[in-house]
């Protein structure tokens, strides 16, 4: 059982492996709300035996901050006893993202032997937030806000005003560089960040997708990183730069590898070609 560090008073973070990711509890007096699943229904359940082992309450509210397989595959398990929360788009990312990916999986696992997505059963949110969601946990409101497409189109925000925290998913990562995953949007997630960043306080906790706790400023270095890999895509298309050049140069400008960058690039192209 990982450690649970309570960051603000009822505000307890734990990080799981694999992929070290943030999972998290808010406490009110009617109940628990968690905030990420995993990334299996075996995963979901090791979260839901930790958290009874605090002996704080029961869980009645789950939300999904993005569709990824690491952050709401492990649905199923909260379904039957909890209300799920997350962004409207969660469904259509789901058929065209996760639904075909599980499919390949579950023919050939050998095939991707690094997920373990036995019994996976894709469960959409129960209640679909295409703006502003505010739920009362008792005596604790707090605030789910879907954001503009930025790491996907599905990412929400958890807002917690009584402790100065805000839970965000992976619009913002600590432990390694942001993830251009499936269903980016590198031109956008910039601006979505410079969104946040102006509603938070200096002294404003950031719970991201991955790793430890951050701060106001570190969400504004990540912004001002994105923005170099957003600059060098529009230039580069502007220009009719090869895909490989582009992202040399994002990659070095942004300080992040260039594996991680060069889906971007691509993913930064093929829409500005669309638009």
């Amino acid at each position: 059982m990982p450690s649970w560090n309570e960051i603000a008073d009822g505000l307890l973070v734990a990080r799981y492996e694999p992929l070290d990711i943030s999972v998290t509890l808010v406490r009110g007096s009617d109940g628990l709300l968690l905030v990420d699943t995993r990334c299996n229904p075996r995963e979901a359940a090791e979260v839901a035996a930790d958290v009874a082992a605090l002996g704080i309450g029961d869980i009645r509210w789950v939300v999904d901050t993005h569709a990824h397989y690491d952050h709401s595959f492990g649905n199923q398990v909260f379904a039957g006893t909890a209300t799920i929360i997350g962004h409207h788009r969660i469904p259509a990312h789901f058929a065209e993202f996760e639904a075909p990916r599980l499919a390949a999986w579950t023919a050939d696992p050998s095939a991707s032997p690094q997920y373990d997505w036995t019994d996976v059963e894709l469960t959409p949110p129960h209640v679909l937030v295409t703006d502003e969601h505010t739920l009362d946990l008792g005596g604790r409101p707090v605030r789910i806000i879907a954001l503009a497409p930025g790491h996907t189109d599905t990412d929400v925000v958890v807002h917690v005003p009584d402790a100065g925290a805000w839970i965000v998913g992976d619009v913002v990562e600590e432990s390694g560089p942001p993830m251009y995953g499936s269903g980016s949007f590198p031109l956008g997630w910039p601006r979505v960040l410079a969104d946040l960043i102006e509603h938070m306080g200096e002294s404003d906790l950031v719970v991201p997708g991955h790793g430890g706790v951050v701060d106001r400023a570190f969400v504004h270095e990540q912004a001002h990183r994105l923005q170099a890999v957003a600059d060098a895509i529009s230039v580069g298309f502007a220009h009719r730069e090869p895909v490989e050049y582009v992202a040399e140069r994002a990659a070095g400008a942004s300080r992040m590898p260039l594996e991680m960058v060069e889906p971007a690039v691509i993913r930064g192209y093929t829409q500005l070609a669309a638009s």
